[in-house]
């Protein structure tokens, strides 16, 4: 898949500028795909070149002229197709951190333990974050009614699988850490214990 696809999905919230657009995917596609600014702006130039949305310009006092960007038919359409074709691979996951757990033996505890934390706090801040974009879906509803009742249950699906990735997430970096708190620390060169 490419980027592309994220994009158009991203506008079928409605018409957005692509600073608006790169908060969208930092709160809600971060999680499975995640793009700079700088790509989702040269993606954004790419479609409207495509005819597959369109842009306009809304003149700001005291700001530059700010770019809008909507779907066109034929982006609703090309989405559309792209949704009901079946997904071509499983997920895979690739990620730094864990090839650094994979080789963590032998290396100073502490700094093991440091790497976990952070990992834990990072995805506890994205889940504080994805709770409350959950709320202000919700609007006061409670799931059911916004699942029943809402005219797109995409988004909130979506911000689902990325909560329970999060909290996954923090769950592991919990368990990997009294895991490391009921190992003794590897001895050093000498003898003496690293940690």
């Amino acid at each position: 898949m490419s980027l592309k696809y994220a994009v158009l999905a991203a506008l079928l919230e409605g018409e957005a500028s692509g600073y608006e657009l790169s908060k969208v995917f930092d709160v809600s596609l971060a999680n499975f795909w995640p793009a700079t600014p700088q790509q989702l702006y040269r993606e954004l130039e790419r479609l409207a070149g495509d005819g597959l949305i369109e842009a306009r310009t809304v003149p700001q006092e005291r700001r530059p002229t700010k770019r809008l960007f909507s779907l066109t038919e034929a982006g609703r359409e090309r989405l559309g197709a792209f949704a009901a074709e079946p997904t071509r691979r499983p997920t895979a996951i690739r990620d730094e951190f864990l090839i650094k757990m994979q080789a963590m033996d032998g290396v100073d505890p502490a700094a093991v333990r440091a790497l976990v934390e952070e990992r834990r706090a990072w995805a506890l801040g994205k889940l504080a974050r994805y709770e409350r974009v959950r709320e202000r879906l919700l609007g006061g509803r409670t799931e059911e009614e916004h699942l029943r009742e809402a005219d797109r249950v995409g988004p909130y699906l979506t911000l689902a699988a990325g909560i329970a990735f999060e909290r996954e997430n923090a769950r592991w970096c919990e368990y990997a850490l009294t895991v490391l708190a009921g190992r003794r620390a590897p001895a050093g060169p000498a003898g003496q214990p690293l940690g």
